[in-house]
């Protein structure tokens, strides 16, 4: 069995990622990139599913303790054995051609031995390479895949794996190197792993020291940071949402989906703590990633694209697989990007107007873009959608996707009124406020004095939330502090926010089982307990929110109150940004720091 999602550790190139677990064992690792099948499949299934695991032959298997390295993704782990300690050195550089796995053994006292088993097994844990040597290198092919792995260290072919013993003293290291090559690539990148780590723990160290935070949260919010740069494309500026697949959102549930892929809902507030937080640079290649996806006809912009910018990212089940924990179906690709969303609208229109109000540079051919978007939304932003949250119910008239269609037609209109773009202004204000008087007349409800989840339902969502955060209604409106405090009443289990109830009949999203509370929706509490005023329950909140985080500072999408662990997808992007914004409007609010 795998180790709990908050066991695991990150490592990655900005290109794909890759997940250590405490005891040494690599059981995710998708190579070349993120949206590549996996040659460690162990995560979602056994050993036989793929795993490289490198660990010491005697005592206790999980590491007595570990961390990253300062402010970077090298990760460093210790056992302390009966006869010395050993350390495990885990990074990727980031990369100039093919990908690298570097793994150092290092004797820190006495002698300790080891052992190492390799298991690679491609397309998801389902087939077994072909094992070869090339003078000192261990070559594994199959199909288009090929993984070298070079070290110093002999290991032995037997049951469709290979392993060996070997010992460390104090002082000894010992390298080991996976590069991953098209088969058809006849001779290995030749990587030197002490050149390699010192040349990683330079990059992350230089990058990190650019945060312009320095608040009383620093160390979280720089961990988020970088998790939010590890899971950076580098080649095109886009974020996955997480480097993962199936990881369920109720352990032996079927709410598993796959996150290797870059969401518009993240845009606006990833774009923001970017900015905020001093990485101008990331900011602009986001966006430009962001133009490119969503260019073309805007009555087929989707919801989410490949990292890439690619539009088919077709749904299928790799039914081999048992799933983590048993959790089934293990789902590769996501057939939520076929659902209709209105709000993505409004996330297009917010980034733009934010990336421009903060002056990046260039974007000026974007407003032919923004325009085509307003002139189709006028005439499609009535009817009804699946929804921020990608239910698999019925469509609704969604609260927050009418919101977002304000806020497309807000932006418009203002970028006309601030920066003298062209555009039909008149019509634009009329839409703005036939938008604004139909969600306050259908989707209020003045009984409660909350809004709804959708128009006529009696049910609440977290995403309500963010009515005051966009500018819909000020944060002192009374409907805005009536919605919190609803939401805050009925959808706050043990301290944290579910996005919605999934145990109502009428539930929107019509799946079976069940669902932990999602973690940016606790963080947008925290921030609007902050904007009403509240500010010692907003800290409260949010320094239990950053309780949750594993001993790395990492967090899953989801938290299960009743298993008091993490679920989901990990790490998450969706969880991570809104830590940085609501540290930074924390900081903020007690002027221990001012974002320039």
């Amino acid at each position: 069995m795998p180790g709990r999602i908050e066991d695991y550790a990150l490592i990655g190139d900005m290109q794909t990622a890759v997940l250590v677990g405490r005891d040494g064992s690599i059981d995710w690792a998708c190579l070349p990139d993120f949206d590549s099948s996996a040659c460690f499949a162990a995560l979602l299934g056994d050993e036989q599913n793929g795993q490289w695991s490198l660990r010491p032959a005697e005592g206790e298997h999980r590491a007595t303790r570990r961390r990253y390295r300062g402010h970077t993704l090298v990760l460093e782990s210790e056992w302390d054995t009966p006869t010395g300690t050993v350390r495990l050195i885990d990074f990727m550089p980031p990369r100039s051609g093919a990908p690298h796995i570097v793994r150092i053994v290092e004797g820190v006292t006495g002698t300790v031995r080891m052992t190492t088993t390799l298991r690679i097994r491609f397309d998801y844990g389902h087939v077994v390479p072909w094992m070869h040597r090339t003078g000192a290198e261990l070559v594994g092919i199959a199909g288009p895949d090929a993984v070298w792995l070079s070290t110093p260290i002999h290991l032995r072919g037997h049951n469709f794996a290979h392993d060996a013993d070997f010992t460390v003293t104090a002082g000894q290291r010992v390298p080991f190197v996976m590069t991953w090559h098209p088969s058809q690539v006849e001779e290995s990148d030749h990587l030197d792993a002490e050149k390699a780590l010192s040349r990683t723990e330079r990059f992350w160290e230089e990058w990190a020291g650019r945060c312009t935070y320095e608040g009383p949260y620093r160390e979280a919010v720089v961990r988020s940071l970088i998790v939010l740069k590890a899971l950076t494309y580098r080649p095109t500026g886009g974020i996955v949402a997480a480097p993962t697949t199936s990881l369920p959102e109720e352990i032996g549930g079927v709410r598993n989906w796959d996150y290797r892929y870059c969401w518009l809902r993240d845009a606006t507030i990833t774009l923001e703590a970017l900015i905020r937080s001093g990485y101008t640079d990331e900011a602009l290649a986001w966006r430009e990633w962001l133009a490119r996806a969503v260019a073309g006809e805007p009555q087929l912009m989707q919801i989410m694209y490949g990292i890439r910018g690619e539009r088919r990212l077709t749904e299928w089940e790799a039914d081999w697989l048992p799933g983590y924990e048993y959790s089934r179906p293990v789902r590769i690709g996501n057939a939520a990007v076929g659902q209709y969303q209105l709000d993505v609208y409004g996330e297009v229109m917010d980034v733009l107007h934010l990336a421009r109000r903060q002056g990046i540079r260039g974007g000026e051919h974007l407003w032919g873009l923004q325009r085509s978007l307003v002139n189709y939304l006028e005439w499609c932003w009535d009817e009804p959608d699946e929804g921020l949250w990608e239910v698999r119910g019925p469509r609704q008239h969604f609260v927050h996707s009418k919101v977002m269609a304000w806020v497309a037609a807000d932006r418009a209109v203002r970028s006309i009124e601030e920066f003298g773009k062209e555009g039909p202004v008149e019509r634009w204000r009329a839409l703005r406020d036939t938008i604004h008087a139909e969600v306050c007349e259908y989707g209020y409800d003045p009984q409660r004095n909350t809004f709804t989840q959708y128009y006529g339902s009696k049910e609440l969502d977290a995403a309500l939330l963010l009515i005051p955060e966009v500018g819909f209604l000020p944060y002192d409106d009374p409907r805005v502090i009536g919605t919190i405090e609803a939401v805050r009443e009925d959808l706050m289990v043990d301290g944290f926010v579910l996005r919605y109830r999934t145990d109502m009949e009428s539930s929107a999203d019509k799946l079976p089982g069940d669902e932990g509370a999602f973690l940016a929706c606790s963080f947008w509490m925290a921030n609007a307990l902050l904007s009403i005023g509240r500010q010692e329950e907003a800290r409260e909140l949010f320094e239990r929110l950053l309780s949750l985080r594993n001993d790395l500072g990492l967090l899953a999408e989801e938290w299960d109150p009743g298993a008091g662990r993490q679920v989901g997808n990990f790490p998450q992007a969706f969880s991570h940004v809104p830590l940085v914004t609501t540290a930074l409007n924390l900081a903020t609010r007690q002027g221990a720091w001012r974002a320039e």
